[in-house]
């Protein structure tokens, strides 16, 4: 049995993947803050599930922690009481519109708070380092599919500069304390459970209620959707595989993806870009109601579509995403109904 810890485990992302690797035998220590910003009481359902609450496992080898990534003394106390071999930071302070209003929040939480994970992961001996990036690092680029070969020096959105900051902060500690990073690059995760701010949930609310639902750029709109189940089976291929230097990288042309240390990125995404009003229409289909709709201008920060390249996770893992977005969609329906009767 494995030690693993998993930040942000009360989220959407790190609540599926800690179930998985809880179903693989491996013991979790999950850390959250239980930040509000979104509803505190879906956090505290996903977490119940993860402690077994109404199941009928006597025993799960789940432990949760409350604390912030930025707090140095609880990090460096949770670093010194265990012996992790595996670190997944999936916690940070998500949405690029957020960070238009509370750029604070993300300086705190995505720098300090990794600055921690790194220096906890430095001093005991971590054996794989994996962190969330986001497919946000693409900014201004329009070359699709995006790729990690290239260079991704425009962001327009401080937490898009963050997730930079994120991948060059771990290439320094692989480079210097040859600790394995892998950074993932995640294309618009949706399905059950999901976050309340992400379009999906949002739309869905507001359909049921008979409010409108805010459409950026005048629909013009296109996302790389990826379904929760696939970007959870990516993470977990990608825990086992250890980053090895790149013998073949060169200083005098620098591929980004990867490096002499011990360090790579992968793009996490379904590689098949959606049109929101498509996106809009299969959701009013499963929902049997239509949507009004509020058409806007985009929003400052947005780029109008996102596409990945997913050559390089299919050549280390063997997977690449496939969840066709009506199957991904009808099965977020399902769960909210439910969850929300």
């Amino acid at each position: 049995m494995r030690k693993i810890l998993v930040t942000g485990a009360a989220g959407f992302i790190g609540f599926h993947l800690s179930r998985r690797l809880l179903a693989e035998g491996n013991e979790i220590v999950g850390l959250d803050n239980l930040n509000p910003y979104y509803d505190v009481t879906l956090k505290q359902s996903r977490l119940k599930i993860l402690e077994g609450v109404g199941t009928d496992l006597k025993s799960v080898p789940f432990s949760f922690v409350r604390a912030d990534l930025a707090d140095r003394k609880a990090m460096e106390a949770l670093f010194g009481e265990n012996r992790f071999e595996i670190v997944v930071n999936l916690a940070a302070q998500a949405g690029v519109r957020y960070s238009l209003e509370n750029p604070q929040a993300y300086v705190e939480s995505n720098l300090v708070g990794f600055m921690n994970i790194l220096e906890g992961c430095r001093h005991h001996g971590v054996n794989h380092l994996v962190f969330a990036s986001s497919s946000s690092v693409y900014g201004a680029n329009t070359r699709m599919p995006f790729s990690v070969h290239d260079n991704v020096d425009h962001p327009l959105s401080l937490y898009a500069a963050t997730k930079k900051a994120n991948e060059l902060m771990a290439h320094a500690y692989a480079s210097l304390y040859k600790l394995p990073c892998t950074g993932l690059r995640f294309f618009t995760a949706y399905g059950p459970w999901g976050r309340p701010d992400m379009a999906l949930f949002l739309f869905t609310r507001a359909i049921l209620e008979g409010r409108p639902i805010d459409i950026f750029n005048e629909g013009r709109m296109k996302r790389d959707f990826t379904y929760i189940d696939d970007i959870v089976e990516g993470l977990a291929r990608i825990l086992e595989r250890i980053p090895a230097p790149n013998t073949d990288w060169r200083g005098d042309a620098p591929d980004p993806s990867s490096s002499f240390a011990p360090y790579r990125l992968y793009n996490i995404g379904n590689n098949q870009p959606v049109a929101l009003m498509e996106f809009i229409e299969i959701l009013e289909e499963q929902l049997g109601r239509n949507a009004i709709r509020n058409f806007l201008p985009m929003q400052a920060g947005d780029v109008p579509a996102t596409c990945a390249d997913v050559d390089d996770l299919m050549a280390a893992v063997g997977f690449r995403p496939a969840t066709p977005i009506a199957e991904g969609i009808r099965r977020f329906v399902a769960w909210y109904r439910e969850y929300y009767p």
